[in-house]
């Protein structure tokens, strides 16, 4: 139901053109096209940046523009076959690209933690890191170490490996991390009494929900790394025509029949984008973005006491007391 909101104003946008006349509906189309794109030419020569799910959509079009800007980009992905092929994609079409492909799976705490320490052993510095990866409306299944498979990967499986991170960056200051949540935090609650929903179990529910821990974690993590240097903001990239809806036939159907409304992926990492090279943001922190502007958050993402309770059994969960190197 997110989705029909984001589509219905697309789809509001297009009736109006139809009713403008021809110089006006232009003009009205390249404006309205325009409010996406991420007009920063900021270089990153020298900067390293981490993309999680970076083998496909949204994830793989930031690795492009990344490395393009002159960045090494580390492509974290489960399926390292198809990050190779990514990767190998970059590089045909820009030979210069510093592209590399790590195996992560985020639904696994154990590879979270042989990713982090392998990293740390050798990588010196980390200027970006970028939470992309996700699921979505997928079958009720567990992660390896028990969790719903939103809300493990979506949040807990990030919030460990930033934790694992977080003194790198540190060092590595100034650096930024870039959450991708979505419109659908809007529809989220945060279910203490049922993380798991393992009493009951909607897949857009617990999409949403997971969505909504990604602006929360966003909230608290700023907030705790207030006079580091390091930044994190949310985004919502839009709705974006990518695999992420492969385990909902509705859904799938919806995106084909709205096809036209909807976001390429490289429309989609517009944001993502912004928030990780946009030179204007760089004290800025705790924010939610979309359409690279500041976005509307809902309420039950701007509680502070929500953001901590959720932190505190976020830790409790992964076996961590707080984030890795905090003061």
């Amino acid at each position: 139901y997110y989705l029909f909101i984001d589509l219905f104003t697309d789809v509001l946008v297009f009736l109006l053109c139809v009713l403008l006349d021809s110089d006006a509906k232009l003009f009205f189309l390249i404006k309205y096209a325009a409010g996406g794109v991420c007009s920063s030419t900021a270089s990153l020569d020298g900067k390293v940046a981490l993309i999680t799910g970076a083998n496909t959509g949204i994830g793989k079009e930031t690795a492009l523009e990344l490395a393009v800007r002159g960045a090494r980009v580390i492509m974290a992905c489960r399926n390292v076959d198809k990050g190779e092929e990514a990767a190998d994609s970059i590089r045909a079409a820009h030979p210069e690209a510093q592209v590399e492909v790590r195996e992560l799976d985020l639904a696994d705490t154990c590879s979270i933690r042989a990713f982090a320490q392998k990293f740390l052993g050798e990588v010196n510095s980390l200027h970006i890191l970028i939470n992309n990866a996700g699921v979505m409306m997928c079958p009720y299944t567990k992660t390896i170490d028990g969790f719903e498979m939103h809300i493990g990967v979506n949040h807990l499986g990030h919030f460990l490996l930033t934790s694992l991170l977080i003194g790198l960056l540190k060092r590595s200051a100034p650096a930024r991390i870039v959450v991708v949540s979505s419109l659908a935090h809007n529809f989220g609650w945060i279910r203490f009494h049922d993380l798991h929903s393992q009493g009951s179990y909607n897949s857009g529910l617990a999409y949403c929900q997971s969505k909504l821990a990604n602006v929360l974690f966003t909230r608290e993590c700023a907030r705790k790394l207030k006079g580091t240097d390091v930044t994190v903001n949310s985004v919502h990239p839009g709705t974006v025509n990518s695999d992420l809806t492969r385990h909902s036939t509705l859904m799938t159907i919806f995106f084909t029949v709205f096809s036209t409304f909807l976001k390429t992926p490289r429309e989609g990492a517009q944001t993502s984008i912004y928030c990780a090279v946009a030179d204007e943001l760089h004290s800025i922190s705790g924010k939610h973005f979309s359409d690279c502007a500041p976005a509307f958050v809902a309420p039950q993402g701007r509680s502070e006491d929500t953001a901590r309770r959720l932190w505190a059994a976020s830790c409790e969960l992964l076996g961590i007391e707080k984030l890795k190197g905090q003061a």
